[in-house]
């Protein structure tokens, strides 16, 4: 299969993209993708065939990150909670995340992604760790976008870890002093990242399932009543849009009171 080349994509800022002027573009997009195993079962399919066809939204969504010049774009592709799911539907997940993986790299490489893995070890496929390393040294000298994918990833646990690892370190001189948000920083699986600016949820659903919560402390979220299959760049651009309206104050604020109609 040919894939387009980053010179290929960055060549095609054409007409459409070019004259889509955005006023202020989030510099971290995270996603959770939501809305594969609806979309499947309203076609009488299998959950399954709704992960399938998520892949095309999530290249579509990377390339149309990549031309709105968003910096960072992280993705929601296993939850610590999915172990819950039919034995079924995980292994297929673990087999999908690291097809996935294996198929799109070489892609993702040519159009100068940098991807990375935010998630835990325990639990999770050696096969599959071994396609998120092997994909993270392939893309690592590049400059684009920095593309993670939370895999084995819950928010809740990351900072219990943060928080034990402290606490050792601490008792074992590594710290000295006080604990700052910047030495905790340091500790969470997505120390590299700076904070999420806009945080978008597909299918409806107004809810942040345990994602990257220290992280999003100041996003602007998004929420669309589109099933993650259906979801593509138009919808991106569509929250970049809502967010470049917003007025982010993070907790400040300008007194301005409105001049009093004069009667009469």
């Amino acid at each position: 299969m040919a894939y387009r080349t980053w010179l290929e994509i960055n060549e095609s800022l054409g007409a459409h993209v070019s004259k889509k002027k955005f006023s202020d573009v989030p510099e971290h997009v995270a996603i959770v993708m939501d809305g594969n195993g609806r979309w499947a079962n309203a076609r009488g399919l299998t959950r399954v065939e709704g992960h399938r066809a998520g892949e095309a939204a999530l290249m579509d969504v990377i390339e149309g990150a990549i031309k709105a010049g968003v910096k960072y774009l992280t993705v929601f592709a296993f939850s610590t909670e999915n172990w819950k799911r039919s034995p079924d539907e995980v292994k297929f997940l673990m087999n999908y995340n690291r097809e996935v993986l294996r198929r799109r790299r070489d892609q993702l490489n040519g159009w100068d992604v940098k991807i990375r893995w935010a998630g835990r070890r325990p639990k999770l496929w050696p096969s599959v760790i071994d396609e998120l390393l092997t994909a993270e040294k392939l893309t690592a000298k590049n400059t684009g976008l920095v593309f993670t994918m939370c895999v084995n990833y819950g928010s809740r646990i990351e900072m219990l870890d943060a928080v034990n690892q402290i606490v050792e370190d601490t008792g074992n001189g590594k710290i000295k002093g006080k604990v700052t948000e910047k030495t905790f920083q340091k500790y969470l699986l997505t120390k590299n990242l700076p904070d999420v600016d806009l945080f978008i949820r597909s299918s409806g659903e107004q809810r942040i399932s345990n994602f990257l919560l220290w992280q999003s402390a100041y996003a602007e979220f998004v929420f669309l009543d589109v099933l993650w299959p259906d979801f593509d760049r138009e919808h991106l651009w569509g929250a970049i849009e809502q967010y470049s309206k917003r007025n982010r104050r993070f907790g400040g604020a300008v007194d301005k009171p409105k001049k009093a109609k004069r009667s009469g």
